[in-house]
Parts: structure tokens; C-alpha cells; sequence
């Protein structure tokens, strides 16, 4: 079970949406926030932006900034490399494989003219200008921004930047890691931040302690000085219908319960 900290405000039920892929890479977000979003920015892309290519066929107006250090020439030669090894030598031929096979195309298709993806690490303190960034770096001359960060752990080390910047956010996607171990940074910044977390949901590539408690648990929070929320926690039942899926698809679900 989960603290009761970690249980969402009720926003409308109708305010929320998923924009991205079924399974792993799609969020739920507040439908309110698209419109009024300037820029993303994404810290951490891997091989997925379908969140951030469906934000922008809704909003077109929004630019797309992504941070990755990971995201280079030898990445996507070990990512073609893999995915020609299981279609010739698995005959794993089908939708997904040829669709992940071609996404080096598609990437460098999105991340042009507007659209960025720079291959520097996301820190607290930036050193080396060329291959680092912070948060406050990243935000500085942005405005009504989403904000969304899935960096393997390294979250808990600019949680306070993040905050800082609260006046310039519309919205946070937070991906948190080892949840068992670092369950008091997350209350903190939960208790100190003034952005109100909206939805939750836990990732199912992680494992589930005996307590009930995920490896990896998503979060939504928006700014409620820009979005209007209600001030009370909700009682429904997480994944939501319709809106949840399994980030593994062939993974068990995950059901949240809360603590009493």
C-alpha cells in the first residue's frame, strides 16, 4: 500500500486525458494544460516521444526541447543492430519490430526546426556546459512549460531546482525510481512544493515489495494558481479505466491502494 501523501487531488475526471502510446510512453495529464503549454520539456527520450507527438498534433504551436546524453550515434546503431537480429534471426516480423526499426526515421523527422533534442545530461550543477544541464538552465527563458522527467533515478537530485521554477510550470510528469528507498524525498518535495499532484500510476516494468509498495510509480502534478483543482484527495480506484495501461504489455497490472 502507498502513504496517503502519494493520493492524487480531484481534478474533473472529464479534465483528463492520455495522450501517447497505449502501453509504456503515454501519461495521463489535464487536458486544460495542452492549449496553454509553450514548450516541453523532456528530460530523458530514449526511443519514445509519442507523448510529446501527440501533445503537438493537438497544440501545434508548442516546441519540443529534449535533454538525453544517452540518445547517441552508437545508441541507434545498437538500436537498429538488435531490431534487424530479431526480424532476420527470430522472424519476428510484425508491426511493433518494423515500427521500432524505422524509429530512427521518425526521429530524425521530429526533432528538427522547432523541435531540439540536445544530448546533455540533466544534473543539479552543471560543469561541463557541453555534455550537462540543470533544470534551471533548461526553464530559464521558457514560460508555461510542461515539464517531464524520466531519468532512471536521477530525479531526486534537482527536485528543489524543480520547484523553483514552479511559476514557469503548467505541468510535471515525474517518473519516480526505487520508491521503497527514497519514499521521504518524495514527501518532502510533495510537501513542499506548490504543485499539486493530479494522478498516479504505477509502472509495471518495476517489481512490487511485500508491503505493496512499486519499484516505479508515474506522477502528474499541475500549477493550481493557473488550473483550478479541488482541495481534496480522491477516492477512485487506480489504473483508471480508459486511461491506465500496463507500461509492460505482457506484465501483470498494478492496482494502488492507499493506506487508510
Amino acid at each position: 500500500m502507498l502513504p496517503q501523501y502519494l493520493k492524487p487531488f480531484e481534478t474533473s475526471y472529464e479534465n483528463l486525458i492520455r495522450l501517447g502510446n497505449k502501453f509504456d510512453g503515454g501519461y495521463v495529464i489535464d487536458k486544460r494544460v495542452i492549449d496553454k503549454t509553450e514548450t516541453i520539456i523532456a528530460c530523458g527520450l530514449n526511443d519514445e516521444w509519442s507523448f510529446e507527438k501527440a501533445f503537438q498534433n493537438k497544440n501545434k504551436k508548442c516546441e519540443i526541447i529534449a535533454y538525453d546524453h544517452t540518445v547517441d550515434d552508437e545508441f541507434w546503431k545498437n538500436h537498429l543492430k538488435q531490431s534487424l537480429s530479431k526480424i532476420f534471426f527470430l522472424k519476428e516480423i510484425n508491426k511493433k519490430r518494423f515500427t521500432k526499426l524505422f524509429k530512427i526515421i521518425d526521429y530524425y523527422f521530429f526533432f528538427k526546426n522547432k523541435n531540439k533534442h540536445f544530448k546533455k545530461k540533466i544534473v543539479k550543477n552543471s560543469i561541463n556546459k557541453l555534455s550537462e544541464i540543470s533544470i534551471n538552465e533548461a526553464i530559464r527563458d521558457k514560460n508555461n512549460v510542461l515539464l517531464k522527467i524520466d531519468i532512471e533515478g536521477d530525479e531526486y537530485n534537482i527536485l528543489n531546482d524543480v520547484d523553483k521554477n514552479f511559476d514557469r510550470l503548467n505541468l510535471l510528469i515525474i517518473e519516480f525510481h526505487d520508491l521503497q528507498k527514497n519514499l521521504i524525498k518524495i514527501k518532502e518535495f510533495l510537501e513542499n512544493t506548490q504543485m499539486k499532484n493530479i494522478h498516479i500510476n504505477a509502472n509495471n516494468y518495476g517489481m512490487i515489495d511485500k508491503t505493496g509498495i512499486p519499484q516505479v510509480i508515474e506522477m502528474t502534478l499541475i500549477n493550481p494558481k493557473k488550473f483550478e483543482i479541488k482541495n481534496k484527495k480522491v477516492d477512485w480506484k487506480y489504473p483508471l479505466k480508459g486511461l491506465d495501461f500496463k507500461n509492460r504489455e505482457r506484465g501483470s497490472e498494478i492496482n494502488i491502494e492507499f493506506n487508510d
